[in-house]
């Protein structure tokens, strides 16, 4: 609350910034509502990443299918509920609830399917895909871009590009990323998937890596397609590291933020979250323009109609409006659809406590099923919710009988750090790392 109140004092805004642990006092009246929950923390995030590895799973970010996302959602959607409960009984009749906590999808799936409110998933990766495919084009903004991306979250896909009207194939675009001096390094897995199914992912090489059986399957297979110079090119548990060094930085250094909020905002240089932008749209009636998670209702032709799909649509006062009747090319649905089933199987066991469900939904993991058996994927999602019982009240029936099987369990695991893992660095080296990038440029 200080840093906000630092801003709108530096910006002079008619502005009135309230703090609250009371949640239905946040929500009395409320018009909006902006979830960005993890439930757990970093103590349970760091079991998500851990356990998984204890059978050969090696994830990047783990936090929206695999293993450790599926745990995710099982720790999110009772909250995600919870907090829905809340909006329909004090917010407002017409409210938006508007969610940026992964697993997007399904946080998204359980808020309105269970929870009934009317619900957007937001999400930031095809702006910053799109960032790249102007960079790499020779483009001066995204704005020379004309684009639609469609797919589900975080496997959403360019299926029609144009830079200053002139269609933008598989080849000029695969010469252009190959050509880069940057991106030819740090993509190579994004790069490899273009040439084989045609059109460009929005997702990260290393969150991308996560969700196709073929990359992330062996340790040698991982280096390989991976980059190390930044954890989200692929680095075991990178986005972990980072959001642990983070979270130590911003308590450390907190006084810094409190003084870089007090300076004024450039008004030229708007983010491109999306939350603002529809908001201003809901409340002015400016058309805005962009991609968000919805349920599908026939939108993307062929994906399943209960789907949460990532897609165009445009923003004025009458609300959300997508463009529907669009067709993704066969291998992007069927990566799609794979992941899809994951998640509804995931959303089903949050919702009911279902822990066979549950270990259902672990085992048809795309990753998942390509390392570990089913004798290790019962194992390792026993070991899990034991891990996890204080964050997942719906499978309180079920931890006894996980913590017998696991006393008995002849399914052997190992220590295992990954194939490519970093350690957390210290405030030192944060500061000093800071100190060459701010001489360097």
């Amino acid at each position: 609350k200080a840093i906000l109140d630092r801003t709108v004092e530096a910006n002079r805004l008619p502005t009135r910034v309230t703090a609250t642990t009371d949640r239905r006092k946040a929500l009395e009246g409320a018009r909006y509502v902006i979830s960005c929950v993890r439930v757990g923390g970093l103590e349970a995030y760091a079991d998500d990443i851990r356990i998984p590895l204890k059978y050969g799973i090696d994830q990047c970010v783990g936090d929206t299918i695999c293993a450790g996302g599926i745990l995710y959602g099982q720790r999110n959607i009772p909250v995600i509920l919870d907090f829905c409960k809340d909006i329909r009984e004090v917010a407002e009749t017409n409210v938006k609830f508007l969610n940026y906590a992964n697993p997007m999808a399904m946080n998204t799936w359980a808020a309105i399917e269970y929870g009934k409110v009317d619900t957007v998933g937001l999400c930031h990766g095809v702006q910053h895909g799109a960032e790249q495919i102007a960079e790499v084009l020779g483009a001066k903004s995204t704005q020379e871009l004309d684009y639609v991306c469609s797919g589900i979250n975080h496997q959403t896909w360019f299926i029609d590009l144009r830079l200053n009207g002139r269609p933008i194939g598989k080849d000029e675009l695969v010469a252009a990323f190959e050509a880069h001096p940057v991106y030819s390094r740090q993509e190579k897995l994004r790069i490899d998937v273009l040439k084989r199914f045609g059109v460009y992912s929005t997702e990260s090489n290393g969150h991308l890596s996560e969700y196709l059986p073929w990359y992330r399957k062996r340790p040698d297979e991982i280096t390989r397609w991976i980059d190390m110079s930044d954890w989200i090119h692929g680095e075991t548990g990178g986005y972990l590291r980072y959001s642990t060094e983070t979270r130590n930085w911003f308590e450390t250094e907190y006084p810094q933020f409190l003084e870089a909020a007090s300076k004024p905002i450039d008004r030229e240089k708007r983010s491109n979250e999306h939350a603002s932008h529809i908001l201003e749209a809901l409340e002015t009636n400016r058309v805005y323009r962009g991609h968000f998670n919805v349920k599908n209702n026939g939108v993307i032709t062929n994906l399943p109609h209960d789907a949460i799909i990532e897609s165009p649509g445009f923003v004025d006062r009458f609300g959300i409006n997508m463009a529907a009747g669009i067709t993704l090319p066969e291998a992007c649905a069927a990566t799609c659809i794979a992941s899809i089933n994951v998640q509804r199987m995931s959303v089903h066991a949050a919702i009911s406590g279902d822990i066979d469900l549950l270990k259902l939904a672990v085992l048809h993991d795309p990753l998942v099923g390509a390392v570990s058996t089913p004798e290790e994927v019962w194992q390792m999602v026993d070991e899990m919710v034991v891990a996890q019982a204080a964050w997942l009240p719906q499978y309180a029936h079920a931890i006894p009988a996980a913590r017998e099987r696991l006393s008995t369990s002849k399914v052997k695991t190992r220590e295992w750090a990954g194939a490519a893992r970093r350690s957390v660095r210290s405030i030192e080296e944060l500061r000093a790392e800071k100190a060459a990038l701010k001489q360097a440029g």
